[in-house]
């Protein structure tokens, strides 16, 4: 989508009515987050995760608010058959793919010395590989017509280490910051622009038994310069962002939304 510069620039930003994108881990927590941002400015959403019955209640939520059509398939973003199948029913169902919202993602609390090779490689599975085959079963299609936004979910952990015992989670989530630029540079002659945004805390069910936690939570806020945690709002400006048009020169980056956190 080539954009017109006598266009006046509130128009630029956030034209994206009527395009597709996929979400997925789109069940709960951030995922929900990032479909409504999408459906308030009427794009079309295959909404993706493993918890189909979640993923229904999502749906068809979004559909009675907001003007689009939402489709919500079971996905199991490490197993290459069905992020396919997940492509291609945004394809069928809507033409085309324009935005890909790769969001799934796990983690897991356990020492390192503890760990099991099985806990290890679930979270990778998902985390990165999962991550790499959406984007690249999405830019088969997106190809095609020489435009598409993919924006990873990353986190500030990609960045940073800290105190809490998740060694697959913070590797993969740094392997997903250099897959993001890797990705940029070899599909920016496609006109597919590749970005990440990387989450600090909100609330989800990943952090909900940290935030549970007095002494975590005064951890969290002690090193969030701006004094509080996220909230989903914070994260819809910067999804929007990414996935319009008004961000055709920018790929390979990622924009952390973390109060501060990765600024100390």
């Amino acid at each position: 989508m080539v954009l017109n510069v006598s266009e006046p620039l509130t128009d630029l930003c956030f034209d994206i009515k009527g395009q597709a994108a996929i979400v997925t881990g789109a069940s709960s927590g951030l995922g929900v987050t990032f479909a409504e941002t999408l459906a308030e400015k009427e794009v079309n959403l295959v909404i993706a995760a493993r918890r189909y019955e979640k993923l229904v209640k999502v749906a068809e939520d979004l559909t009675k608010r907001y003007k689009v059509k939402v489709i919500p398939i079971q996905t199991d973003v490490s197993q290459e058959e069905q992020v396919v199948k997940m492509v291609r029913t945004a394809v069928e169902n809507f033409g085309s793919l324009e935005i890909l919202v790769n969001n799934a993602g796990i983690a897991s609390l356990s020492a390192s010395v503890d760990m099991k090779l099985e806990e290890w490689k679930r979270v990778i599975d998902i985390n990165l590989t999962g991550m790499f085959l959406c984007a690249r079963t999405a830019a088969r299609e997106m190809m095609k017509k020489k435009y598409g936004k993919i924006v990873n979910i990353a986190s500030i952990y990609g960045a940073v280490g800290d105190i809490f015992p998740a060694a697959p989670y913070y590797a993969s989530k740094g392997a997903v910051i250099n897959l993001t630029r890797a990705l940029a540079i070899e599909w920016a002659p496609h006109k597919i622009n590749v970005n990440a945004i990387a989450p600090g805390f909100f609330p989800s069910e990943m952090t909900e038994e940290i935030f549970k936690n007095k002494q975590a939570l005064e951890h969290i806020l002690s090193r969030t310069p701006l004094g509080r945690t996220g909230e989903p709002v914070d994260l819809k400006a910067a999804l929007l962002y990414l996935a319009c048009p008004s961000s055709n020169y920018v790929t390979g980056q990622t924009l952390f939304v973390d109060g501060g956190w990765t600024a100390l």
